[in-house]
C-alpha cells in the first residue's frame, strides 16, 4: 500500500471485520476497506506501541488507545491494499466453504466445465472461497474421493458427500477427544503431512502427489471412487 492511501486511512474508525475466502476485510467509517490478505505465513502480532516491532513486521496498525497491530510475515508475502468507498481489489470468489448455501447442486454447476483433477478445482478460491490445501485434501479422504478423479466427471451424489466432508472437516467437531488423535492426544490430520502413515479407515498407506504445484495426501486403497 502506497504511502498515500496509508495516511488516507489515518484517523478513520475500523467498524467491522470480515473474512472473504482467504482475506480479511477491515470496514472504515470513510466507508473504505483495507483488505489484508495473509498468504501462506502471515499473521497479526498484537501488543502496543511501546513494545519493540518485530523484524519480520511488514504493516503496522496503530490504534487510538496505543494498541499496535503488526502483519507479520517472514516470508513477505502478505499485503494490504485499501479500497476506496464502492471499489473492490477482491478477486472472483466462489461460495463460502463454511455458507450453508455452498451444496451439491451448486458445486454440480461450479465444476460442470472444469477438465481438471477435483482436488485443485476445490482449491479455486473462484468454486470454493477459504477452502486451502490441507482441508481439501482432508475433505476429500472424508468423502472417500480420489483426489485425481476430474472434477466435470464427480457426481451429484458424491458431491453431496463432499458437501458434508468439507463441513465436517472445518467444524468442530474435528477436534473432539478420540478423533483423529495419537497416544498422546495431540490433534493430528487423517491424511496431511502422512506419507507412508497407515490410514486410520482401512490400513492402507498414505501416498503423496504433487497437483498444480501442491503437495496432495491421500490413500490409495480407500479413495478410489
Amino acid at each position: 500500500m502506497s504511502p498515500a492511501k496509508s495516511r488516507s486511512a489515518k484517523g478513520k474508525r475500523i467498524e467491522r471485520i470480515e473474512r472473504r475466502g482467504k482475506h480479511q476485510l477491515l470496514h472504515l467509517d470513510s466507508g473504505d476497506t483495507l483488505v489484508v490478505h495473509f498468504r501462506m505465513n502471515g499473521d497479526w502480532e498484537v501488543g502496543t506501541t511501546a513494545d519493540p516491532l518485530d523484524r519480520f513486521a511488514r504493516a503496522v496498525i496503530e490504534l487510538a488507545d496505543d494498541t499496535r497491530i503488526s502483519l507479520v510475515d517472514r516470508r513477505a508475502l502478505s499485503s494490504i491494499t485499501l479500497d476506496k468507498k464502492g471499489a473492490s481489489s477482491l478477486p472472483k470468489l466462489g461460495r463460502e466453504a463454511s455458507d450453508p448455501s455452498l451444496d451439491a447442486d451448486y458445486l454440480l454447476e461450479a465444476l460442470k466445465r472444469k477438465k481438471i483433477a477435483i482436488k485443485p478445482a476445490l482449491m479455486d478460491q473462484a468454486v470454493v472461497a477459504g477452502l486451502g490445501n490441507i482441508y481439501a485434501a482432508e475433505a476429500l479422504w472424508e468423502a472417500e474421493m480420489n483426489p485425481r478423479k476430474s472434477a466435470s466427471r464427480v457426481s451429484r451424489a458424491k458431491l453431496e458427500k463432499l458437501v458434508d466432508a468439507i463441513r465436517l472437516v472445518l467444524s468442530p467437531e474435528k477436534q473432539l477427544p478420540g478423533r483423529y488423535t495419537d497416544e498422546r492426544g495431540a490433534s493430528r490430520f487423517a491424511v496431511y503431512d502422512r506419507q507412508g502413515q497407515i490410514c486410520r479407515r482401512c490400513g492402507g498407506t498414505i501416498k503423496r502427489i504433487v497437483q498444480a504445484g501442491r503437495s496432495t495426501y491421500f490413500c490409495p486403497s480407500c479413495q478410489r471412487g
